[in-house]
């Protein structure tokens, strides 16, 4: 374990120092990135400005579910984003000959060559909403729903970490994988909705079958009532079968690349 963590401390230093060479685009997609997100709050405002409640969440409930989605999706694409995303094309070109000679496994190494600090920075914007919504809600969390917040987030950050992982892996098998991340974006908007607003079949397939709703709602959930034992053990259970899946279709998919010379 000592290994990958000098391996990865090497890749954040190496992103660093690639920031600091190129600060104005850091700062542009620094900017990009709080934008959304503001649209995201504003969009919320504006909204209860006309109704009270959606779903039985009023205006600071909704706020906290959208402040966690954000902070995943900043954490995601703050670890991961800018490597996987690449993955499809390296894949194509043969470049990802450069991740077999790695020191490491071959997943974690193609999974964390790339950090990106803007998203890393705007994850602390993030936070800064959940903590507004939980002092206008008058919530007082104890030190163990703090922890068992913290330890949902990161299953949310991990399931959408497989999901794309697994999109990309399709690499393996298509000739053109351009344009497969749209399918992961498209996913994500339903992270931002309460799980009550989902019905019949929106509810078996955003719920259970691809729990992009419940990545968000499990831990916003914690906030707002505590431990709930139900909503920790599905998100629990659906991080060890998402990683549990993505892992193996990568390494299935691996076993049909043919490397750059062939």
């Amino acid at each position: 374990m000592l290994h990958y963590v000098k391996i990865w401390l090497s890749t954040a230093r190496y992103s660093l120092v690639r920031m600091m060479m190129f600060r104005f685009d850091f700062f542009l997609w620094s900017m990009v990135e709080l934008f959304w997100m503001g649209v995201n709050v504003l969009m919320i405002s504006v909204i209860y400005d006309h109704t009270s409640s959606i779903a039985g969440w009023d205006k600071y409930d909704m706020l906290l579910l959208v402040g966690t989605s954000m902070l995943i999706q900043r954490f995601l694409m703050g670890f991961f984003w800018s490597s996987l995303f690449e993955m499809a094309r390296n894949i194509r070109s043969g470049y990802f000959d450069f991740f077999l000679a790695q020191p490491g496994n071959v997943m974690f190494m193609a999974s964390t060559r790339k950090l990106d600090p803007d998203s890393l920075l705007n994850s602390l914007i993030a936070t800064g909403v959940v903590i507004y919504a939980v002092h206008q809600k008058h919530l007082h969390p104890g030190f163990g729903d703090v922890v068992l917040y913290a330890l949902m987030v990161f299953c949310g950050v991990v399931i959408h970490y497989s999901i794309l992982l697994l999109t990309m892996s399709l690499g393996f098998w298509i000739t053109n994988a351009q344009g497969i991340e749209g399918s992961y974006f498209s996913l994500t908007e339903f992270s931002r909705l309460p799980r009550e607003a989902f019905k019949a079949f929106a509810s078996l397939l955003f719920v259970w079958l691809i729990p992009v709703v419940v990545v968000s709602n499990a831990p916003a959930r914690i906030l707002l009532h505590g431990f709930e034992p139900a909503w920790v053990f599905a998100l629990l259970a659906a991080t060890a079968l998402w990683f549990t899946a993505a892992a193996f279709v990568f390494h299935r998919g691996l076993r049909r690349y043919s490397s750059a010379s062939s």
